[in-house]
């Protein structure tokens, strides 16, 4: 059947890459990855650091330091102005004594918006060093790093919209992916012997598709995560939200969570006990805490959060083999027009 025959449907289905729509999408789906590949590679990278950040946490804030017992400990007061003589530019927050004549003195300054946390020895007064193991720094940092992009409210902000714009790769890619239904199969997988370009075409392609379901779920998680009240207002409208309540509803979701609370039967048993009383969650408070699950992958054990740490590294393989491919048809042939130009001018010259 001659192409002109055919209806915007069948070209589709038989030989998307001469349909005009499926070449703006390309294009869409190319500027879209260049403008954004460097942040989805950060974002990746720091997203897989941080999966282990609770173990790291617990395994390194181990106790406080133990320093030797020297007589008596210096006054308050004189430690103070030891402080102060130290760290002039700080101002000081908080003394923390050791309850344990060997334990040392942990002390919180102010330094402009940030806060320092330092150890001090109640017997000589000599700095001992930053409170915080490094390992807890680094992951601290890492972990503010991928939410707000060390920029506070606006970095959160900027992370939501390269989620959008993630969302819209994802997207694109999908609908660009089609390569007909004669070859639908063959770009499924990766066949090492083709050539090296091809090779890295079946890499992309393959690892798109297969990769499409996890990397649509973080771009959109991370929408959530960085603009949430318009999502929350879609799940309350279907089950109203107790734990995560909208702040117009929250006295409302307060009271909701009392009156489920007295009636609990679980609650009557363990009244009087000293045990903490059941914490009540609506489905969507549930849901919305499976965002948070799915995208951090702090669901399960270690086996889990090891896949997500080796998964949360596909858009950086997605980003490097489509720079690759956009070098090959793109750069490299401007390159090489534009060589041959300047042959033709040199030529021309002589």
């Amino acid at each position: 059947m001659p192409s002109d025959d055919l209806t915007l449907w069948q070209r589709w289905l038989l030989r998307p890459q001469g349909v005009w729509l499926r070449r703006a999408l390309f294009q869409i789906h190319l500027w879209t990855g260049i403008g954004t590949g460097l942040y989805v590679v950060l974002i990746s990278v720091t997203g897989s650091a941080i999966v282990f950040r609770n173990e790291i946490y617990q395994r390194a804030g181990s106790g406080p330091k133990i320093i030797q017992v020297r007589g008596a400990k210096l006054p308050a007061d004189e430690l103070k102005k030891i402080i102060r003589r130290e760290y002039p530019e700080n101002s000081l927050s908080f003394v923390f004594e050791g309850k344990q004549p060997a334990t040392a003195t942990e002390v919180w300054m102010e330094h402009g918006k940030e806060r320092v946390q330092r150890l001090f020895d109640p017997y000589t007064g000599e700095d001992l060093g930053d409170s915080v193991p490094l390992p807890i720094r680094v992951a601290a940092w890492l972990a503010k790093l991928h939410t707000d992009l060390l920029l506070g409210e606006m970095g959160r902000k900027v992370n939501g919209i390269g989620a959008i714009f993630l969302t819209l790769l994802c997207m694109t890619g999908a609908i660009v992916w089609w390569p007909g239904v004669k070859s639908w199969r063959r770009s499924l997988a990766i066949h090492p012997r083709s050539g090296w370009k091809r090779l890295n075409w079946d890499l992309h392609s393959a690892l798109g598709f297969w990769s499409f379901a996890l990397i649509f779920m973080w771009a959109i998680t991370g929408v959530y995560l960085a603009f949430p009240l318009p999502f929350q207002k879609i799940i309350n409208h279907y089950s109203p939200l107790i734990q995560y309540a909208l702040p117009e509803e929250a006295s409302i979701a307060a009271s909701t969570a009392s009156v489920l609370a007295q009636a609990s039967p679980e609650r009557s048993l363990n009244s009087g006990k000293g045990r903490r009383a059941p914490i009540r969650r609506s489905p969507g408070d549930i849901f919305i805490r499976w965002i948070y699950y799915l995208h951090f992958g702090n669901f399960a054990g270690w086996k889990t959060k090891s896949l997500w740490v080796a998964l949360g590294l596909l858009p950086v393989v997605l980003f490097v083999t489509g720079a690759i491919m956009w070098w090959n048809r793109v750069l490299s042939r401007a390159a090489r027009r534009l060589r041959r130009a300047e042959r033709a001018t040199a030529a021309i010259a002589l």
